[in-house]
């Protein structure tokens, strides 16, 4: 996809740093279809405005980053997710990368980084950091080690995946993995896309059950 194709829509609710996002996208030869102060305007907007990029900041006034991305994705599954993230919210990134984002920034991040961000995440890529991909590890250690792990829905990480993802989480790139396990870079880029798959179908399950379970599926 050309950058000029992609569609993005900017959602934070400080509006310097909103502006200066949405600029350094357009002048990267992006299109910024909207922008959104708050999850209601962002939910508001998105289904008309129907950009393929949403840069979400996670501490938004309510519905909450988590809850925004997963309503996304649920109305548009095509629709990408790009978190950016003040510092030490690893928790909520997790509940986020579980609702369906598919990349994650720091906000300190450069403005080169963010267009790089953006521009892979739009062509189907994943944006992941060394501490994301050590959170994501930890978590299906934790499924696997609960009572869940019986539950023939619980999600496995086959021993290629577990790799590359222990190599991620060692602050390499997926270049420098796919050197040392001699894969493509594609075929790393697809492990790590199926661990995050894995995860995010894992909570839908987890969800449905949920919403079953306490009679929330009749109207």
């Amino acid at each position: 996809m050309h950058d000029a194709a992609v569609k993005v829509m900017v959602v934070d609710d400080h509006p310097m740093w909103r502006d200066a996002v949405a600029r350094d996208l357009e002048s990267a030869g992006f299109v910024v279809v909207a922008t959104a102060a708050n999850g209601t305007e962002a939910l508001n907007r998105a289904p008309a405005a129907r950009p393929d990029v949403v840069v979400l900041d996670l501490q938004i006034p309510a519905p909450t980053g988590v809850e925004v991305t997963a309503e996304l994705v649920r109305a548009d599954p095509a629709v990408r997710v790009l978190i950016l993230s003040a510092s030490g919210e690893q928790a909520d990134v997790l509940e986020a990368v579980k609702a369906g984002a598919t990349g994650y920034l720091v906000k300190s991040a450069s403005r080169e980084e963010l267009v790089t961000a953006v521009r892979r995440v739009a062509q189907g890529d994943t944006v992941f950091t060394a501490g994301l991909a050590g959170l994501v590890l930890g978590e299906y250690r934790r499924l696997s080690d609960t009572r869940e792990s019986a539950d023939p829905q619980t999600p496995q990480l086959t021993d290629r995946e577990t790799e590359v993802l222990r190599l991620v989480a060692k602050g390499l790139s997926y270049k420098q993995i796919a050197e040392r396990l001699v894969l493509s870079h594609r075929t790393v880029q697809n492990h790590v896309q199926n661990t995050l798959r894995k995860l995010q179908m894992h909570n839908r399950v987890q969800l449905a059950r949920y919403a079953i379970e306490r009679g929330l599926d009749q109207d």
